[in-house]
């Protein structure tokens, strides 16, 4: 109840900043994350907030992850961006941000910070710019992590080689449980993707975890792709694949290699979390028993790719607006009434600590399994410049390796691009 009181008080202190007036219309455009990419959740949100701001009018769009990017390059060209945009930091802050479109909205920080921070410092820091200017808001977070079929892994007699209780492997381990699952019969075991950029978050923590590599230097100033342990990992990759104890499929992306594993047609996916769990749940096969896993690594211990989703604000010079649009995000993200309740339609987990757990007692209580992995969340190395572009290097490279290409020849050039 203190907490309650205490967080009402800050929002009563915030409301003369953000004082609007009356009849402001502001746009809201959100990549599909979790329900947030579904009409009628996003429109009782918005319900929501205008029962308390009847005078402040959400128009939104939803953007996919196949052309989103290109929607809202446009709209910079044309100076017609949205007011409010919800993505990750990778867009937020080293992109559009770093390219001078979005406003600084550190003022939306001021009675939040040490709530945000105590749910992940990782969180703040990937928030800002190297000069400590805040261009996102968090709302969720979450570890990707992957998934295999139980009921395959207890057939085949491969439940020996991964630690049910912490859900973790090692790569000797994931080699043997590999052998096991072929030796069964159970054919293809798994696929990696590589059609495009869709879930690629999947196929890089499977590279850099194998053998403890790193996808940037310390500082997030370069891909360092071409490491010793880096190259150790593709190569190991494509000696599987070319074993035929693993798949790779230059023609799909994570979405389609969800359906096969959903399907019963694989025993392995790379591409899972929390969201994952219950979107894909009325798909399942009736014989395949999901049992989420992070990726193995060499030491047991991974380091799983993480997301954080929030809100940033494109600077279209109308103070009116943007008064608005703080109004609604400090609404969605920390209003006691609706703050959990927008972590939940995301999936995920909420980047304040003072939420808990948003998902207990309810229908996606399995969601709270999840946060197992989270203390396994990696370094956010998305915010290296040039990230866009590195996605495309990536699949790239991907299809380079798995047509037989020379893992170190075809790793300096994926480099050698990303890095320009």
């Amino acid at each position: 109840m203190k907490k309650l009181l205490a967080l009402l008080l800050c929002l009563m202190l915030m409301i003369p900043a953000f004082a609007v007036a009356e009849d402001v219309e502001i746009t809201l455009w959100t990549y599909p994350i979790g329900s947030w990419g579904n009409e009628e959740t996003v429109n009782g949100i918005i319900a929501n907030f205008n029962a308390a701001h009847p005078e402040i009018k959400v128009k939104v769009q939803y953007l996919d992850y196949a052309s989103g990017d290109d929607q809202v390059t446009t709209a910079i060209e044309a100076k017609t961006t949205p007011d409010i945009v919800m993505e990750g930091p990778e867009r937020l802050v080293a992109n559009w941000g770093a390219a001078g479109k979005m406003l600084d909205i550190s003022d939306l920080w001021a009675d939040t910070k040490d709530d945000i921070i105590a749910a992940s410092p990782a969180v703040e820091a990937a928030c800002k710019n190297g000069e400590g200017i805040y261009y996102e808001y968090p709302l969720c977070m979450t570890t990707h992590c992957m998934v295999i079929n139980y009921n395959d892994f207890e057939a085949a007699g491969a439940l020996q080689y991964i630690d049910e209780a912490t859900h973790t492997w090692t790569t000797e381990n994931f080699l043997k449980a590999l052998d096991a699952l072929n030796e069964a019969g159970y054919q293809p075991t798994a696929v990696v993707y590589c059609g495009g950029q869709g879930g690629d978050q999947g196929t890089r923590a499977l590279v850099t975890n194998l053998y403890s590599g790193q996808f940037t230097n310390a500082d997030h100033t370069a891909y360092t792709m071409t490491s010793e342990e880096n190259i150790k990992a593709l190569t190991l990759l494509q000696t599987l694949v070319n074993e035929g104890k693993l798949d790779a499929d230059p023609g799909i992306v994570a979405g389609d290699e969800i359906a096969l594993f959903c399907n019963s047609t694989i025993s392995i996916g790379f591409c899972w979390n929390a969201s994952a769990a219950v979107s894909n749940k009325a798909s399942l096969a009736d014989d395949v028993k999901v049992f989420p896993m992070a990726f193995p690594s060499d030491d047991g211990v991974p380091e799983l790719q993480g997301g954080i989703w929030g809100f940033g604000l494109f600077d279209n010079g109308d103070e009116a607006k943007a008064a608005a649009a703080k109004t609604f995000v400090k609404f969605v993200c920390d209003d006691p009434s609706q703050a959990a309740a927008s972590v939940y339609a995301s999936g995920f987990f909420p980047t304040r600590a003072s939420l808990g757990d948003v998902y207990a007692g309810t229908e996606k209580a399995e969601n709270g399994d999840y946060a197992i992995f989270m203390p396994f969340l990696g370094d956010y190395y998305q915010v290296t410049p040039n990230w866009a572009a590195q996605r495309t290097e990536w699949w790239n490279l991907l299809q380079r390796v798995f047509a037989g290409g020379d893992v170190a020849a075809e790793a300096a050039v994926y480099e050698t691009n990303a890095n320009k």
